[in-house]
């Protein structure tokens, strides 16, 4: 059996309490799915979506978490801490964390295990820069970022890897569908080395996604889902890509 398709949604540092409404048309508009839906709102929303959620309908998860359970960590959050609170994934790894904060893909590696640990699912991320597209580097950041990111405990049902081209993320720019079909090939073909079920391990593409271009996206061999930023905000801009996924 194919993994079960992903539309996931980074709500990223936007949101307030009036952004509820936007996942609650969501679940009205995407009842009967047969793909599975994550939000990602901010911190202080969080709760507040879980809370909101129908069971099954929609899973809400965190944008980042500490490496360790607890401490003198002052603004950061654990994995127990976002499952305490009703997150069921959080994403790990991501490139906005990787420039602005500095993280290393051993700091990704460790933030997955503390998810694990605490019974919740990493969505690690990958992804090169423009100057590593331009060099020809991307295979070879692909597989060193996966080999140092993912953790030996990453099994299939608790991890999801996303491929965000750091340089589509927000641009309006997108990979070619060849770019994109041969990182995913890469990506799959290194889950199957390492992981017995790396076969089963969801592959999300990340990158401009928007309902334009979702089907034709979601057409591509192993790309199980995507991770939606700007166009997830939006019930209206949401559904549509969620649909597209369902019917790939």
């Amino acid at each position: 059996m194919p993994p079960r398709k992903l539309a996931a949604g980074n709500w990223k540092m936007n949101g307030t309490l009036a952004s509820l409404a936007e996942v609650e048309t969501l679940m009205h508009d995407c009842a009967g799915a047969g793909v599975d839906i994550l939000i990602c709102p901010p911190a202080t929303l969080l709760r507040l979506m879980a809370e909101r959620v129908s069971a099954g309908a929609v899973a809400v998860g965190g944008q980042d978490c500490h490496a360790k359970e607890s401490g003198a960590h002052t603004g950061d959050i654990s994995a127990e801490q976002l499952r305490d609170a009703g997150a069921s994934y959080v994403i790990v790894g991501h490139s906005e964390r990787r420039a602005d904060h500095g993280e290393t893909d051993a700091a990704v590696a460790a933030k997955a295990v503390a998810a694990h640990r605490a019974g919740i699912s990493s969505v690690i991320c990958v992804g090169e820069t423009e100057a590593q597209r331009d060099a020809n580097e991307t295979l070879d950041v692909i597989a060193r970022q996966l080999a140092g990111s993912v953790p030996d405990c990453a099994t299939a049902a608790n991890t999801v890897i996303a491929y965000e081209p750091v340089w589509a993320i927000g641009t309006g720019r997108t990979p070619t569908n060849d770019q994109i079909a041969e990182v995913h090939a890469a990506m799959r073909e290194a889950l199957v080395a390492r992981f017995a079920d790396g076969a089963k391990f969801r592959l999300l593409y990340g990158g401009s996604v928007k309902p334009a271009n979702a089907a034709e996206i979601f057409a591509i061999a192993h790309v199980d889902g995507a991770l939606v930023g700007g166009a997830s905000l939006k019930a209206a801009d949401f559904t549509p890509i969620v649909r597209a996924l369902d019917a790939a």
